[in-house]
């Protein structure tokens, strides 16, 4: 479906321009940016297909997104101010895109054979672990591995599309429900600073 693409696309593309503001901002070189800018648009995508033993991988069937993530280091140096005024709709795409990659790495999962569970974390995998990838390499603690909702968007996301797909025969429908059960909650999340806060602190006497 073009919608679809279209999306990957511009998920893509959101997802290098922060890779490379993240390089960016720990001064690192144009190789260095192109690098974390590549990791964190494919990275989730590539180690889904590897786990899955779907290669070669799907960015490299495809040059378009090499071109995106080309795009991605050019806007991120020459447009550096004007994107950071536009964070809102950087943080809208970006949730907007871990949506759908949670999707369509979970449909991806279950096209080669596996069980629904392992399909609803390869969708999360597909989803964050590029963002995993580009913290590590630039020295930050990710984001899964604090307390915001993130990660567990995907999975609520991949649930719901599990879900959905069990009851009714409407792929785009399903598709759509589940990508916003993963911008609400990620929404709503940031909006009220929810947290998976679950650390026990011991009470003094």
């Amino acid at each position: 479906m073009d919608w679809i693409y279209a999306l990957d696309i511009i998920g893509t593309l959101v997802f290098a321009i922060s890779g490379v503001l993240t390089a960016l901002d720990n001064k690192l070189d144009l190789v260095g940016a192109a690098i974390i800018g590549l990791v964190t648009a494919v990275g989730g995508g590539t180690l889904r297909d590897v786990l899955i033993g779907e290669t070669p991988v799907g960015w490299m069937k495809d040059p378009n997104y090499l071109w995106t993530i080309l795009l991605a280091l050019i806007l991120s140096y020459f447009f550096k101010k004007y994107i950071l005024k536009l964070r809102r709709s950087l943080f809208l795409f970006d949730t907007i895109g871990i949506g759908l990659f949670t999707i369509l790495g979970l449909q991806k999962t279950l096209s080669v054979g596996l069980s629904p569970a392992i399909a609803v974390l390869m969708g999360m995998v597909s989803a964050v672990f590029g963002g995993v990838i580009r913290d590590v390499l630039t020295n930050i603690v990710p984001l899964i591995f604090r307390r915001e909702i993130y990660a567990s968007a995907c999975l609520a996301g991949g649930v719901v599309f599990l879900g959905l797909e069990a009851i009714n025969n409407q792929q785009t429908v399903n598709m759509l429900l589940s990508m916003s059960t993963v911008v609400v909650i990620r929404y709503l999340a940031v909006r009220y600073h929810w947290s998976l806060n679950f650390s026990l602190e011991s009470k003094k006497d």
